[in-house]
């Protein structure tokens, strides 16, 4: 004969087992909502991006022309006035299409033979830059390196799992002297001292459900802010313009592009013309009644 406890503590289990079902049915209509955003935010991440090789290849020769006839323009003006605020001008405007650098200049050494320096790399992910103070450590920072490596070096270990944590840990250390950081080593030396952190018991359905849910919703803002910066870009902008037919807009700014050319060639014509020096006057032709009489045969 059941007790009510046993009932109790069935009606408990079918409570659970629903509140779980209804969990699961949650995750799996939030899985498949984010998949839907995730294909159009990849949809929308690969317009934006052949728009931008596009636009860069059939308009960039087109824009380098303008600047070009922008520069030559300037100059001509310039070259007329003598005016310093019209040489000024003219000189950013030469500034624009100076040639670009080497990609050496650029990165000043950071990048060489074997790729980018770490100090690029990081700059590159956005992490703290920390280059070595000085080629040597200082003496607290190698005794305490010394100290470490005594106790943690992976030839130390009994087991395969044991000697991979020692190795990771061991990059760290290393890290840390390369770059002289004491308070790093003192650091590293605690977390050694206080051992591995104790595993932690697995989490339940429910924990890993509502795990689950809350890593779908931080995908999710992540995403929705991916899209606003893609959406905020110039290129993104553009689109906005023609979401229907993003090609004919590139056909449309070329004719546009096309035009201002045109125009500026005509410009930098007038101004060749009105700086080209006149032609000389042709001499005057002596006029009738100026001439000397000449004697006709036969005249009295």
């Amino acid at each position: 004969m059941d007790t009510p406890e046993a009932d109790q503590a069935e009606q408990q289990d079918r409570a659970d087992a629903a509140g779980t079902e209804r969990l699961e049915k949650a995750v799996r209509a939030a899985e498949t909502a984010l998949i839907e955003f995730e294909i159009a935010v990849e949809t929308f991440r690969v317009e934006v991006e052949n728009f931008s090789r596009l636009h860069h290849q059939r308009l960039g020769p087109m824009y380098s022309r303008l600047d070009e006839l922008d520069a030559q323009i300037a100059e001509a003006i310039a070259a007329r006035t003598q005016d310093p605020e019209d040489v000024r001008r003219a000189d950013e405007a030469r500034a624009i299409v100076m040639p670009m650098p080497a990609v050496e200049e650029l990165f000043h050494g950071w990048i060489d033979s074997d790729g980018l320096s770490p100090e690029a790399a990081a700059m590159l992910n956005e992490q703290p830059v920390q280059p070595p103070s000085r080629v040597r450590p200082g003496e607290e920072a190698r005794r305490a390196y010394r100290e470490l490596v005594r106790k943690v070096h992976p030839d130390l270990a009994r087991d395969d799992a044991e000697r991979e944590r020692r190795e990771a840990f061991m990059v760290r250390v290393n890290k840390a002297y390369t770059s002289g950081d004491t308070d790093a080593l003192r650091q590293l030396a605690e977390e050694w001292a206080a051992g591995p952190v104790p595993a932690q018991p697995p989490p339940s359905r429910n924990e890993e459900l509502y795990l689950r849910l809350e890593w779908l919703a931080q995908r999710k803002e992540m995403l929705a802010a991916a899209v606003e910066e893609l959406e905020g870009s110039a290129i993104g902008a553009m689109l906005r313009m023609a979401p229907d037919d993003p090609d004919a807009l590139l056909e449309e700014i070329a004719e546009q592009l096309l035009g201002q050319v045109s125009e500026r060639e005509s410009r930098l014509a007038e101004l060749h013309a009105s700086a080209a020096p006149a032609a000389p006057a042709a001499p005057a032709t002596p006029a009738a009644e100026d001439a000397p009489e000449s004697e006709t045969p036969g005249a009295q």
